[in-house]
């Protein structure tokens, strides 16, 4: 019976089960959890070939230099001003709200070693460009993987006809493979949601009420801002720049969604997010195997945005003035932390170690907002994703295809 309902709905039971099992059941969670792991572990698993062959196989079908620098401008356009856009809502509001005023310094958790950040644009250029490609697949680094796919897809189309169309057949061949991989990970998917969430719900249950009276204010200003990011401006992005059906392309997109908001992954969601919009939005593989990778690796619009509120928070429960230098400096850093950050639970508060440190505020301010980090995690990173599927919408469309919303 439950697999005649849609794959989103038996997502949303599961998160509803998940929510009732580990408030009332937490014991239970014990022997549900190894789901979890499995689920994202098969997720995790077909990433990086799925990138690789699916990158490969639509730079190659793109063609020309031209083409891919023309879908390559596109596309970085739209991530780094919606990023931007995101940033200054974020500013926005954190300045009218000040969560941080009043914050009771000493709610907050002790670090456990969470690893400081020192990262610049250089040093992501440098990242980009791997010096042993198969090392970078081991270790499960995206950038540097999207680098090598690109350039192998481009010089595909530089060699004999006949040698290029066996490699574009190889390439098309691994990816649909890939994908019937991730299509049968996929039916999982209701599963490892329930015990990735249960579990989450049991380890915070008891402190859910003090977390929320503490740190209420600074969650309601980061969860508005994403509201209004994901609610207002991407889907306004879709109907004016793209000609498309906000509603819909919504709709099309809500397995992945729920996905990312279960696992805190934006790599985790990509299989997924690439099927989705693929298969029920009517994009092109080559628009795709292009935005999609890419918008998971260096789009972060609900990273971005949270970088910049969790920041001022920080330095308003500190009682630390931030000019508006400082904090036009916070913006352009929580932008760069952004496109650094790994598309994987808590990056962000790896990442926003950089931030901090551009302002001088103190790095063990990250121990005030780690209570609700994880909440905030899932949040932020929902629309980073539902950001990446915009993106593909509206390169589509500009490209001239015809899409199913």
């Amino acid at each position: 019976m439950l697999s005649k309902v849609k794959l989103h709905w038996q997502i949303l039971i599961a998160l509803v089960l998940a929510v009732a099992c580990g408030y009332f059941a937490p014991d239970f969670v014990q022997y549900v959890s190894w789901m979890g792991v499995i689920f994202l572990r098969g997720l995790n698993m077909v990433v990086v070939p799925l990138i690789l062959s699916s990158i490969i196989s639509g730079v190659a079908s793109i063609g020309s230099g031209s083409n891919l620098g023309r879908l390559g401008m596109k596309t970085m356009s739209f991530y780094v001003i919606t990023s931007l856009i995101a940033i200054l809502i974020g500013l926005f509001f954190v300045n009218l709200f000040h969560p941080g005023v009043g914050a009771n310094l000493g709610n907050a958790e002790t670090l456990n070693n969470l690893p400081t950040a020192s990262t610049s644009v250089s040093d992501i250029l440098i990242r980009t460009i791997p010096d042993n490609i198969f090392n970078a697949m081991v270790q499960g680094q995206i950038l540097p993987v999207i680098f090598f796919a690109i350039l192998f897809g481009f010089f595909i189309t530089q060699i004999q006809p006949e040698k290029q169309e066996i490699l574009v057949r190889l390439f098309d061949s691994i990816f649909e493979v890939m994908m019937k991989i991730t299509m049968f990970i996929i039916r999982f998917t209701p599963l490892g949601v329930f015990a990735i969430v249960s579990k989450e719900v049991a380890k915070n249950a008891g402190s859910l009420g003090n977390i929320a009276g503490s740190l209420g204010i600074y969650m309601l200003t980061v969860f508005v801002a994403l509201i209004v990011h994901a609610g207002i401006i991407l889907p306004l992005a879709v109907k004016v720049i793209g000609k498309a059906d906000p509603y819909k392309h919504f709709r099309n997109m809500a397995t992945p969604l729920l996905t990312a908001f279960s696992t805190s992954s934006s790599n985790a969601a990509l299989p997924l997010s690439m099927e989705a919009t693929e298969h029920k939005n009517g994009v092109s593989a080559k628009i795709t195997s292009f935005t999609l990778p890419l918008g998971a690796t260096v789009n972060m619009n609900g990273t971005a945005l949270y970088e910049c509120v969790a920041v001022i928070f920080i330095a308003q429960a500190y009682g630390i003035h931030l000019s508006m230098g400082q904090q036009a400096i916070v913006v352009l850093t929580a932008l760069l932390a952004a496109i650094g950050s790994a598309g994987i639970p808590m990056a962000g508060l790896v990442m926003m170690t950089i931030v901090l440190t551009a302002v001088n505020l103190p790095l063990e301010g990250v121990g005030l907002i780690l209570a609700v980090d994880r909440i905030l995690d899932m949040s932020r990173t929902t629309v980073n994703v539902w950001g990446d599927t915009c993106a593909a919408v509206i390169v589509a469309k500009s490209e001239g295809e015809k899409l199913n919303i």
